[in-house]
């Protein structure tokens, strides 16, 4: 691979893996950790981690970038091989969360927006010198009758621009990640709120990327499913793929080489299913597949415990579900193939 943004970008959509989003905080991973009774420590984060990156099967054949925090990025495994090598040495391209997160939007009740610019030029710098070939900065878009407002879908999508625009300028190719919550308050929103919001997010995010003169050739799309609040689901996996390829083609240029989806608040299965269905029964101008988080790794979570004993079961649960996502980015998932694991 070259250093070219566009090669870079091309690695990352290598067809049939998907990248994973293993950036969460120390607070978010102190949480995740909560639920099999787990001190959160750089140890025990560490170890983690290590799993996940030396589960070569799943690694080689189904991941082709790994979303990494920025502790994460700087760690070594047990032995004292650098992560950033274990990942790279797997074929895998290293990334980096970049944003500092999304904090209430002063004068905008009920919205946030994302920080992190400050500084931005000089740190990614740092983390290219570490490996780091890409970046993820997520702008969060609440959902109800009356939001989002335009100022804070503006203000995000401005942030998102510069932000890119940055990454491009250090040889760092963008994630851009505009979510649309189903997980949010109230959470009761209907498929064609969700449809409405998604639309008119996108357009704003790519008018300001091209008044921030950002490559779309050389950035991913990271967006939010056109999905129903999660108080008030009961859209079918086909109408989800149908209303999200439907806004999707609306929105996004075909210069961009690829939009590779969250999972943000799908069960495992639901974020497998409804990537397969759009892949299978559409003609799409950009390559597709997932960028996913806990729909990667909560069953090795749960596999692992914690325990040391316990890795090769961990291992095995990833490579299954990173498995299950590989044949959904080549539309070739079916709910039988869970039942085989």
């Amino acid at each position: 691979m070259t250093e070219r943004l566009e090669d870079i970008a091309a690695a990352m959509m290598a067809k049939g893996q998907g990248l994973l989003a293993a950036d969460e905080s120390t607070a978010t991973i102190g949480k995740r950790f909560d639920t099999i009774g787990l001190a959160s420590s750089e140890t025990s984060r560490r170890d983690y981690r290590e799993m996940l990156f030396r589960a070569d099967e799943a690694m080689k054949a189904h991941i082709s970038g790994v979303i990494l925090y920025e502790e994460t990025l700087f760690q070594k495994a047990a032995d004292g091989t650098p992560f950033v090598d274990i990942i790279r040495a797997a074929g895998a391209v290293p990334g980096i969360k970049v944003d500092t997160g999304a904090k209430p939007m002063a004068k905008f009740p009920g919205e946030t927006i994302t920080e992190g610019l400050d500084g931005l030029a000089d740190r990614l710098k740092t983390y290219y010198e570490a490996g780091a070939r890409f970046a993820k900065w997520r702008g969060v878009i609440a959902v109800s009758d009356t939001l989002p407002t335009f100022g804070s879908v503006k203000a995000n999508a401005q942030a998102l621009a510069r932000y890119a625009a940055l990454c491009q300028e250090a040889g760092i190719v963008p994630i851009v990640e505009p979510e649309v919550l189903m997980d949010g308050v109230p959470g009761d929103h209907s498929i064609e709120r969700s449809a409405e919001v998604t639309e008119e997010t996108l357009r704003i995010v790519f008018a300001e990327l091209a008044d921030a003169r950002v490559s779309l050739e050389g950035m991913i799309l990271k967006p939010s499913m056109v999905i129903d609040g999660k108080k008030a689901r009961k859209a079918s996996v086909e109408q989800v793929a149908e209303r999200t390829v439907a806004v999707l083609k609306r929105t996004v240029p075909s210069a961009v080489p690829g939009i590779a989806f969250l999972s943000g608040g799908q069960s495992t299965e639901e974020a497998t299913a409804h990537l397969s269905a759009m892949i299978a029964g559409y003609d799409l101008p950009w390559g597709m597949t997932f960028s996913y988080g806990r729909a990667l790794q909560t069953e090795a979570l749960n596999a692992w415990q914690g325990k040391a004993e316990n890795v090769a079961a961990g291992q095995r649960a990833f490579t299954h579900r990173a498995r299950m996502c590989g044949l959904a980015a080549l539309g070739g998932w079916k709910k039988d193939l869970e039942k085989a694991a």
